[in-house]
């Protein structure tokens, strides 16, 4: 017969299945259970597993690696008490140690799902992006019901997009409440842009399975895809409190805090990643990029070269250090880049952020020849990864200038959101934009806040693009909106953008491709400031050559190309001048540089703010600046970009010949 001093086994099982039920409830009650376990079982092995684990999810992960640690030091050794001794070491920041248990797990127990997934996760964070796919691909074949959801996350990974939709779709046929399938589909529709339908898909997906916690990564990712950013961040707080620490969804976080303009926030985060990955490239790069974003650039640079040390082969290191416009490579580091650079083969990635540095490297030396050679295969190797048809722009074009005629903006006279806070800065990428937005958001009335993508994402809504009807509607569509939804939309651009803003009366979004939306923007925001920040063509589309952008401006990786679409862009803009004249104010920035003051003067007058001497000393402002510009607007007035093209120009003959008659609005001496 049992005795108070010795429960019997099964009582002691009923404990402890009622603790672990508490776990995810309560872990401070689970806490509470395990020790009350414990005083009449001292050496359960069970119970000190159970109280590791719910001191880590009470955030005490020091305490609960110590517990687990005395468990291994008595001799103790399972699956279960190894994996959670991972989760206690990934959550005290000792992530390298995290993962070698991980792997000796999946050794012994190659069907630990959970294992594996959670080696994906730390994988992630340490920047072995290559593993942690196979580490997810694994957890995905342990746990899903349809073994053909395999392939399509195999397709889904290749970018073969329309393969995986088809399998995923044909899954949910059969089982519709397939959570994993749900997941699946709405992934496909982020990479696609479909937000909305991604969103509506997890918000179902989770509430069959509150606990499924990648559909709830994804949940956030689709919610700041939608400038979300509060609602994501609320996500990330739901997965940090099941799994506190988890390094993937700290890497999560801290983007996006960034994308919120909240630096500070996301600097804790990727320094406590540094410090728990310290040879890890990526987490050094994350790091490195949001030091240069608030101007820490001495920081940035040693966290550049650290990554740089760890992993010679990553091209976005010697990119991103070459971004700064103001760093210059060593002849070792020059060195160490050529031997990267392979003839055949290799990360097209990788290739092409090495060459697009070479370039910068050759140029600052004045090996101009050597220079345009690098720019030209990176471009190469960019064209070959994602296609660009000028067709398309040329027919979009057409389509803006067609439905927005004089006479449909004069029978909309007075529509819109009445309000006046908004300054658009638009035209295409390295024409001066980051510097006008530097010198309106130093006058103590404006803020400057980012590339916003919310016009952008308004223009999609509208058009509702689809496999039968690809064009989509939009700008057509603008013709048919009613008084009252051209004022929701405004109001509702207002919104989305409160979340980048502090509370100044003006703010700035200065995303570039925004020119094409302009009479959208005149619809809805009649009183919005719209600038359009301008370059001579061959200085223009030369930066835009040989400046390797993340993502979009696929129109950059070919002479001809660019010279196409800066004439389109010049055609759509000579239009917005003619049906909506006086609406758009236009800063060259040859006289940018040439008049600095009178044009921030004219700049200012325009934008119905008073004249303050900081916005002449823009480069004394301190501000987090995201944009490849951002070292060169902590500076002077930056003059040698104006005629920096004429180096290259021997290479550039088929930039001059498309660009055609424009060139006699911009004469070339």
């Amino acid at each position: 017969m049992a005795t108070d001093a010795q429960p019997s086994t099964a009582d002691l099982g009923l404990a402890l299945k009622h603790a672990v039920e508490l776990l995810k409830r309560d872990p401070k009650l689970a806490e509470s259970q395990a020790h009350e376990i414990l005083k009449v079982a001292t050496d359960s092995i069970p119970a000190k597993q159970l109280l590791a684990a719910s001191l880590r999810l009470q955030g005490r992960a020091a305490d609960a690696l110590a517990v687990i640690e005395a468990v291994f030091e008595n001799g103790a050794a399972s699956v279960p008490l190894s994996y959670e001794r991972a989760l206690c070491l990934g959550a005290v920041d000792r992530g390298d140690e995290a993962v070698a248990i991980l792997r000796r797990l999946l050794e012994q127990d190659p069907g630990h799902a959970q294992a594996w997934r959670t080696l994906g996760d730390q994988l992630v964070a340490a920047g072995d992006n290559a593993a942690a796919e196979d580490a997810y691909e694994k957890h995905l074949r342990l746990s899903s019901r349809h073994p053909e959801l395999i392939d399509a996350a195999t397709h889904l990974r290749r970018g073969e997009l329309a393969r995986a939709e088809s399998i995923t779709r044909d899954v949910l046929k059969k089982d519709p409440l397939d959570v994993v399938a749900i997941r699946m589909l709405a992934d496909i529709g982020i990479k696609v842009g479909k937000f909305d339908d991604s969103i509506n898909l997890l918000e179902r997906c989770l509430e069959l399975a509150p606990d499924f916690h990648l559909a709830r990564q994804h949940y956030a990712l689709a919610l700041s895809r939608r400038q979300r950013l509060d609602e994501a961040l609320a996500q990330m707080d739901v997965l940090l409190r099941a799994e506190p620490n988890n390094p993937q969804y700290r890497l999560l976080k801290g983007s996006f805090h960034v994308q919120k303009g909240d630096h500070a926030e996301a600097l804790k985060i990727y320094e406590d990643l540094v410090r728990a990955y310290p040879n890890q490239a990526s987490a050094q790069m994350n790091f490195a990029h949001t030091l240069k974003a608030v101007g820490r650039l001495d920081e940035a640079i040693t966290a550049y070269r650290r990554s740089a040390e760890l992993r010679p082969s990553t091209g976005e290191v010697y990119w991103s250090l070459a971004n700064l416009k103001t760093y210059r490579f060593d002849d070792a580091e020059i060195e160490a880049m050529r031997r990267q650079v392979l003839p055949d083969g290799g990360d097209p990635d990788d290739q092409a952020h090495l060459l697009f540095a070479l370039g910068k490297a050759f140029e600052d030396r004045g090996n101009y020849q050597e220079s345009f050679r690098c720019y030209e295969q990176g471009n190469a190797i960019r064209s070959r990864e994602h296609r660009h048809d000028p067709r398309v722009n040329v027919f979009n074009t057409a389509r803006q200038i067609k439905a927005l005629d004089a006479a449909f903006f004069e029978e909309r006279r007075g529509w819109g959101f009445e309000a006046t806070d908004p300054i658009f800065i638009v035209g295409l990428p390295r024409a001066g934009s980051t510097l006008l937005e530097q010198i309106l958001a130093s006058h103590s009335l404006v803020e400057g806040t980012a590339e916003l993508p919310d016009i952008i994402a308004i223009s999609r809504r509208l058009g509702e693009r689809s496999r039968k009807n690809p064009a989509g509607n939009y700008p057509e569509i603008l013709r048919t909106l009613t008084e009252q939804q051209a004022r929701e939309l405004g109001e509702s651009y207002i919104e989305t953008t409160r979340i980048q803003r502090h509370g100044e009366p003006f703010f700035i979004d200065k995303m570039p491709n925004n020119f094409q939306h302009i009479g959208l923007i005149h619809l809805i925001l009649p009183n919005a400031k719209i600038i359009d920040a301008r370059r001579h063509p061959m200085a223009g589309c030369f930066s835009c050559f040989k400046q390797l952008f993340a993502r979009g401006q696929t129109f950059t990786y070919d002479l001809e190309g660019l010279a196409h679409y800066y004439r389109d862009y010049v055609t759509l803009m000579d239009h917005w001048d003619a049906v909506l004249p006086g609406r758009v104010h236009r800063v060259q920035y040859e006289d940018m540089v040439a008049d600095t003051e009178n044009q921030i003067r004219s700049l200012l007058e325009y934008c119905g703010l008073a004249f303050e001497e900081s916005c002449l000393r823009f480069y004394e402002t301190r501000r987090a600046i995201r944009t490849p510009s951002s070292e060169q607007v902590r500076q002077p007035v930056y003059t040698a970009g104006v005629e920096q093209w004429r180096n290259f120009e021997p290479w550039l003959g088929p930039l001059k010949e498309a660009l055609g008659p424009l060139l006699e609005r911009y004469p070339v001496d």
